[in-house]
């Protein structure tokens, strides 16, 4: 069983980071802020996957006040992302942020911060101080030090202008290092902790890395909100995410598949079957039904794992079996086999 680190609970909008509260999955948007109608879009799409977090990138005045109108049109939490301009952060605490991220590698004048801290503070807006290895313009020998020592730096600047509505991350590609920053970050500080490997790559290298990463963090009791930054879509994003949470038990999340990997016994089609079933849940909305489910392809192990879930089916050479909490129901046959699962998978 993981035992989480109790971090300070800082609001985010409707939300709770840290604290008792479960860890939330945020995503960013991916689209251009200014072009405010793509944007609430994506956002309404990325809602749909029960995502109630969301950062937006503000790199101009311009997309300040598209960010402004955004928050108008949706429900979710959102984060306002900003680098080198501090009246751009500003400016999005007046908008109605529900959160800023600024970076102190690339807002390096300490007065500038205490400018933003101290309108923060008036619309008791919460700062993600987020540091990243990726924001330095040289090659840094030792990242870990580096960013460190920074983060030591910025947060005494905080604390003295007697700030704590804070989130702390500290993010570089390299999945150790990452590893080892937050874990002293970890029994340094008590501020919640925003965690994830950053650049982590398109979807299958991405997913490696940051399930690796972030799964080893919350192992350990770290971590108070998530992201999974992939070269792909924000709902890629958010469902590995999602799962990652789920198989580590911090989060039902939906359906978990279990289905095994056929070889030279199997005489059905599984991988399609499995594929089918994955665009059938999607189509009809099912994918969130906390359920175990089950599609075996043969009579090894197929029985067993099929009855140990809430539902499932083990194929044979000619026809299938259907299990419903470890009894079988009923025989089915290969062509019809999804179509009943996803049928009583419906009465459930």
């Amino acid at each position: 069983m993981i035992r989480r680190k109790e971090t300070l609970p800082v609001k985010v909008g409707s939300l709770i980071i840290g604290g008792k509260q479960p860890i939330v999955v945020q995503t960013m948007t991916k689209t251009d802020t200014k072009d405010i109608k793509s944007t609430i879009a994506q956002i309404k799409q990325i809602e749909s996957y029960n995502c109630k977090l969301i950062r937006l990138a503000v790199p101009d005045m311009e997309a300040a006040e598209a960010f402004k109108k955004i928050k108008e049109s949706v429900s979710a939490a959102l984060v306002a992302d900003i680098h080198f301009d501090y009246k751009i952060a500003i400016e999005c605490i007046k908008n109605k942020a529900d959160k800023i991220r600024i970076n102190p590698a690339n807002i390096k004048d300490k007065s500038k911060i205490a400018e933003i801290i101290k309108v923060a503070k008036e619309y008791n807006t919460p700062i993600r101080v987020g540091f990243n290895a990726g924001s330095y313009k040289v090659a840094i020998k030792d990242p870990k030090e580096k960013l460190l020592h920074q983060i030591e730096d910025y947060i005494n600047l905080f604390e003295k202008h007697n700030f704590k509505s804070i989130v702390i991350s500290a993010k570089t590609s390299d999945v150790i290092s990452t590893v080892e920053i937050y874990q002293i970050l970890s029994q340094k500080y008590n501020y919640p902790l925003h965690i994830g490997i950053t650049e982590a790559g398109p979807t299958f290298d991405g997913i490696i890395k940051s399930t690796l990463g972030i799964g080893i963090l919350l192992w350990h009791g770290i971590g108070d909100t998530i992201r999974v930054s992939l070269t792909s879509s924000p709902i890629d994003e958010v469902k590995v995410g999602y799962y990652i949470l789920q198989y580590l038990n911090l989060l039902n999340y939906g359906i978990e598949i279990i289905s095994c990997p056929t070889c030279g016994r199997c005489k059905v089609d599984l991988i399609n079957i499995v594929a089918k079933f994955e665009k059938i849940l999607e189509k009809k909305n099912l994918r969130y039904k906390n359920l175990k489910v089950a599609i075996m392809g043969c009579e090894v192990n197929g029985p067993g794992e099929a009855s140990s879930a809430d539902i499932g089916i083990a194929m044979g050479k000619n026809f299938g079996v259907l299990f419903l909490k470890g009894k079988i129901v009923k025989k089915i046959s290969y062509k019809d086999c999804i179509e009943e699962l996803i049928h009583q998978i419906e009465k459930i």
